[in-house]
């Protein structure tokens, strides 16, 4: 029978249908499911393998597990495993303080509902800090868009005149739907153009009209003569900026003092190409843009971010088809408003900023292996694996180690498991009512709520349930909280609203929202769909912000218009339009319905590039390491089955030939490959993509099932080469050294 799903390897979750086995549990085939509101049937081709995520060699766990003395495991019951749980986090709670007790992960790509249940554990105990990868990637962005618009931003590249990808290879990181069929179609309209900045030549640019090759590190250089062209030869949009903008003329008086030529002999990159590309950004009648970890996980990072949106705000590429855009969301993510106005929360030993409520995970161990009172002393890890994926995996191991309590929630006995006090086994994505809250298409929005695919197998919990039953262990909810609201949900939706209104009157039973709707609301839902009742909320709240769109969608006004749409996404198999918007809409999305220009701090730091030192190479390091770059059979981490990769399973580095000459290595051949903080062997791939002096490891890989396949690429990271505002990791930009082990293999 084919059922339908989406694919959890990247933001967009195509739509997918797999046809399961006669034995109920496996994956025969995988295709595109055209009745997706979004993708229509389109998939690339890593879906199409999602099997060997399900069925495959991943190290899968169905029993809670507790760690001895001598550290192995043993299984433990579920009743054991949530008393001991509850009982050690309120050990540490009444010590140390619930502050000191950290919460990481809620997600991964396909992975978010169970995460929305985390917060009203970490209530129940007094938790306060969080993070995500999310703070190894966006952060820095969103800061940004916080002081300059009040909200985030995407773009309309299936509408766009001219797209403009910053360190982003769509091809193979995707980030919007059908996204290599839509550079397809852009590289063959006359009328459109396509500009990439990247150091690598990707398959983006090799169908890009202007590829701008920069020097690994020097995008900032690039970007901000780039604005300069377009305020010195005066092809900003000054009138449209003039009505919808604040702080231009501090802007242009900063920009009409670079020396253009000076940057783009710094980026390596051709100054009349660029003069061109900056001519052809600001003829177009819209522009669509997105930058990717490339620079957001690179030198500059947030200051590239602020140019960056310079470069299309000054050309009014904002509120119409084919530009930049507010999307409505159903839950928030990406939006900043701590920093909003200025200065917001900062992490308790670091003092890093806490951007969208998550802390900088480069400082996470630097948290940790303090003697300061307010350091982390437990962490409860969902989804994710900091021990793998964040920098400087031996310093994130001591961290970890150092803590008193560890537990994981997870699928599989991943790197972080295996350092944990408990591991608590969740069902896959395809075992579980599951939804991601990346919905930023517009102006049709969407929303997509998979049911289960294939039954769970025995001994497993879904995190809804998992937090539920640690926030009843804590004694935070009994059934007298339960009882008044289930009486009411049985009544009728409107009699349970008000009741739970009445509830929510509470500032501490606010903060368990989640597990009261689960409890209550979630046992009256259709499907058996109880881990769906915490977007009840999340749908009237989509309806009160979005009212036109709702409407406009199909499902009316006011209180029933909430309750039409959360049923219509419970229903909806196959995801749901959650908002029709009009373009106008971004406006109306912004703080005050203007856009401001000039972030005094960042200008300043844009006004202050000429006189740093010009960036040159460590001779010591002669190459640049780009530790993580996605390739046609890489992916997140939850693919930990390595016959998953048709091609290149090792991993091997990417090196420009000129290198591999001077080196005399050749591909298949063997390297060293030595950082400030590890070194590694792993086989070359010679290629003419890549920039001499820069080279790259894919991610995904350094994974242990029985045995490691690849390098990690964490082994080489350093968590002190981080960005100075958001404090976003340097992945991409690893001073690194090679050396050539024996006879090339072709002697």
């Amino acid at each position: 029978m084919w059922k339908p799903s989406a694919c959890i390897l990247c933001e967009c979750n195509c739509g997918i249908e797999i046809l399961v086995g006669d034995d109920g549990r496996s994956f025969d085939k995988i295709r595109g499911d055209k009745l997706h509101p979004a993708s229509a049937g389109y998939t690339c081709n890593k879906a199409l393998r999602l099997g060997l995520h399900q069925n495959g060699d991943t190290g899968r766990i169905t029993h809670p597990l507790r760690r001895r003395p001598d550290g192995t495991f043993e299984e433990i019951d579920w009743d054991t495993a949530i008393s001991e749980i509850a009982q050690r986090l309120g050990e540490v709670r009444d010590t140390f303080g619930g502050e000191t007790i950290f919460y990481y992960g809620g997600g991964g790509q396909g992975n978010h509902l169970g995460g929305a249940y985390s917060p009203a554990t970490m209530a129940a105990f007094g938790g306060r800090y969080r993070s995500s990868a999310l703070a190894q990637e966006k952060t820095g962005e969103f800061w940004v868009s916080a002081r300059m618009l009040g909200n985030m931003t995407r773009a309309d590249f299936e509408h766009c005149e001219v797209a403009l990808f910053v360190g982003k290879n769509p091809y193979q990181s995707h980030g919007f739907p059908r996204a290599r069929s839509v550079l397809k179609e852009i590289a063959k309209d006359p009328a459109r153009s396509m500009i990439v900045i990247d150091p690598v030549r990707t398959e983006t640019a090799e169908l890009a009209d202007f590829h701008l090759q920069v020097s690994p590190g020097t995008d900032v250089y690039l970007l901000t003569a780039l604005a300069a062209v377009l305020v010195q030869e005066d092809l900003i949009a000054a009138d449209w900026l003039a009505e919808h903008a604040d702080g231009l003329d501090a802007v242009t008086a900063v920009l009409r003092q670079v020396p253009v030529g000076d940057y783009c002999a710094i980026a390596d990159v051709e100054e009349s190409l660029v003069r061109a590309v900056a001519a052809r950004i600001a003829a177009a009648g819209s522009v669509a843009v997105f930058e990717d970890l490339g620079v957001q996980m690179n030198r500059d990072s947030t200051l590239v971010s602020y140019v960056e949106k310079l470069v299309w705000l000054l050309t009014g590429n904002f509120g119409k088809r084919g530009a930049q855009y507010v999307p409505s969301s159903l839950v928030p993510i990406g939006r900043d408003r701590g920093h909003a106005g200025g200065e917001g929360p900062r992490s308790p030993v670091a003092g890093a900023r806490i951007i969208s409520g998550l802390v900088p995970c480069n400082v996470i161990a630097e948290e940790i292996l303090t003697d300061h009172p307010a350091r982390y002393r437990a962490m409860l890890v969902e989804s994710a694996n900091p021990a793998h994926s964040l920098a400087d995996s031996a310093r994130m191991r001591e961290a970890l180690a150092a803590l008193e309590l560890v537990v994981v929630i997870d699928v599989a006995m991943t790197e972080t498991a295996r350092l944990a006090d408990y591991v608590l086994p969740a069902p896959t994505q395809f075992e579980k009512f599951e939804a991601t809250f990346f919905n930023f298409d517009f102006p049709r929005n969407i929303f997509h709520l998979r049911h289960p695919v294939v039954a769970a197998p025995e001994g497993v919990l879904p995190e809804p349930e998992i937090h539920a039953r640690l926030v009843e262990a804590s004694g935070a909810l009994t059934e007298d909280d339960y009882a008044p609201l289930r009486a009411a949900a049985h009544a009728g939706r409107a009699e349970f609203a008000q009741a739970f209104l009445t509830v929510l009157a509470d500032p501490a039973k606010r903060r368990l929202a989640s597990v009261l709707l689960y409890r209550t609301l979630g046992p009256t839902l259709p499907h058996d769909a109880s881990a769906a009742a915490v977007l009840w909320m999340a749908a009237h709240e989509c309806a009160r912000k979005n009212p036109a769109g709702v409407e406009k969608a199909g499902y009316g006004a006011g209180f029933e218009a909430g309750e039409r749409l959360f049923d219509a996404i419970v229903d909806g198999t196959h995801g749901v339009h959650i908002t029709d918007d009009e373009y106008d809409a971004s406006w109306r999305r912004l703080r005050g319905e203007r856009i401001t220009l000039a972030v005094p701090e960042l200008l300043a730091a844009v006004a202050a590039l000429g006189d740093r030192p010009v960036p040159r190479q460590d001779p010591d390091w002669p190459f640049v390491l780009s530790a993580g770059e996605r390739r046609a059979f890489t992916a997140n981490t939850i693919m930990r089955d390595p016959s998953w990769r048709r091609r290149d399973p090792d991993g091997r580095l990417r090196i420009s030939v000129t290198d591999a000459t001077r080196l005399g290595v050749t591909t298949g051949d063997r390297v060293r490959l030595t950082t400030r903080r590890g070194s590694a062997e792993v086989s070359v791939d010679a290629t003419d993509t890549m920039r001499s002096g820069h080279i790259s490891l894919p991610n995904g890989l350094g994974l242990t099932v029985k045995e490691r396949t690849g390098v990690a690429p964490n082994e080489l990271t350093a968590a002190e080469d981080r960005d100075e505002w958001a404090g976003t990791p340097w992945h991409k930009h690893v001073p690194a050294r090679l050396e050539r082990l024996g006879p090339p293999l072709s002697t």
